[in-house]
């Protein structure tokens, strides 16, 4: 699933900042892949010496890195600055973090908290479990919002009349690829009140997804992920008893975050 939009408000978009947000956008999708001038050219679809004018630009900034031969281009460290600011500047994700930490000394698992942008969740913390430590943090990155439980849980406060047509992409054989079958999927998420993900975005971990309903409808949720190998049906009946204490309890706190801009 992809979603594009407009300039807001009907204002006309301006052609150079656009470009270098999509620039910066497809840096960052290629995670550790650096990509070569003609390469950046062709997916963007303009002039390669407007491309290069473009780049150094951005490397004079910071925004851009390149390696000592000048030819690969990847994300800069400006980025990661910036994102580190929305984290620390997001009133609601100060209010939350406390909670994930108590979510995951309850339950010794992994606890995220996520936000939904356009169709993909993007992780804004982290709690990782002691048994079963990933070897890169999932803060700042992206993931389909069909394939995973928190992306399902907050798909699953909207109608499904707003669901794109698809084929979705596929991360596992029991990735949701049709909108018949992931709409089957929101009905039981409704009526149980959480998301369950088996094995959906990632082969041997299962998720439980739970929304945020302090605004409507919810942009954030909380999940907690445990290995399939650990996950008995006691364990699974309290890792839904402790998620949903933790759901109460930070719904009750966001106002303590008043008086904050509302961020939209």
């Amino acid at each position: 699933m992809a979603e594009t939009g407009g300039a807001a408000g009907g204002v006309r978009e301006v052609k150079s900042a656009a470009r270098t947000v999509e620039l910066l956008e497809v840096l960052a999708a290629r995670g550790d892949r650096p990509a070569r001038l003609q390469e950046l050219a062709d997916e963007l679809g303009v002039p390669r010496s407007s491309m290069y004018a473009l780049l150094q630009t951005l490397i004079s900034r910071g925004w851009v890195r390149t390696d000592v031969t000048g030819s690969l281009y990847g994300i800069g460290i400006h980025a990661l600055l910036t994102g580190t600011s929305y984290l620390d500047s997001d009133p609601r994700v100060r209010v939350v973090r406390p909670y994930l930490d108590e979510a995951s000394e309850a339950l010794g698992e992994t606890i995220h908290l996520g936000r939904l942008d356009g169709y993909d969740v993007a992780y804004l913390a982290t709690r990782e479990s002691h048994e079963y430590l990933r070897t890169i943090s999932r803060v700042g990155r992206r993931l389909p919002a069909h394939a995973g439980a928190l992306g399902k849980a907050l798909l699953a406060e909207r109608p499904d009349a707003e669901l794109p047509e698809g084929p979705y992409e596929a991360l596992t054989p029991n990735t949701h690829t049709d909108r018949e079958s992931l709409a089957a999927d929101f009905a039981r998420i409704r009526e149980r009140g959480y998301s369950v993900d088996r094995e959906e975005g990632v082969t041997g971990i299962v998720g439980f997804g739970f929304a945020l309903r302090y605004e409507i409808p919810a942009l954030d949720a909380i999940s907690c992920s445990v290995p399939v190998a650990r996950l008995t049906p006691a364990h699974e009946a309290r890792i839904v008893a402790v998620m949903r204490e933790v759901r109460a309890k930070v719904e009750a706190s966001i106002p303590a975050a008043g008086g904050s801009v509302d961020w939209r």
